[in-house]
Parts: C-alpha cells; structure tokens; sequence
C-alpha cells in the first residue's frame, strides 16, 4: 500500500491502493483495509477516490460524505 501524504495532516487515511476497479483505503487504527469497488461505491465516486489519493488531501472527507458504507462486505 501506498501511504497517503495528507498534506494538511488532518486525514484519517493511513495508506491506500488502487487497481483497475478499485481502491483499498487503510484508516489509521483500523485493523483492515476497507475495499471500494466499482459494484459497491460506483465508477465516478472510485475514480474520485483515486484522484484524491494520489493528490494526498480530501479522501476522508469524501469517504466520510459520499462513500462510507460503500465499501465491499
């Protein structure tokens, strides 16, 4: 996993991964990644998912207002 930058250090992202389909998000304290998919959270809320981590600010807060229980089960 790749670890999330958080560059107003105020995330409780800890690492993440992409693929094609799919981002895992590691929370800081969690015991387990959460997995969002394409089936489960939808094409353009992964897609911005991924941007989000990869620019290092604002995937908690989406997580948090768009996708939170979205993740796979």
């Amino acid at each position: 996993m790749i670890p999330y930058r958080d560059i107003d250090n105020d995330s409780g992202v800890a690492a993440y991964e992409v693929g094609p389909d799919f981002i895992r998000i590691a929370f800081k304290g969690s015991g387990r990644p959460y997995l969002y998919s394409y089936a489960s959270a939808g094409q353009s809320n992964v897609q911005t998912m991924k941007r989000l981590a990869a620019s290092g600010d604002g995937l908690n807060a989406f997580i948090n207002q768009h996708v939170k229980d979205d993740h796979v089960k």
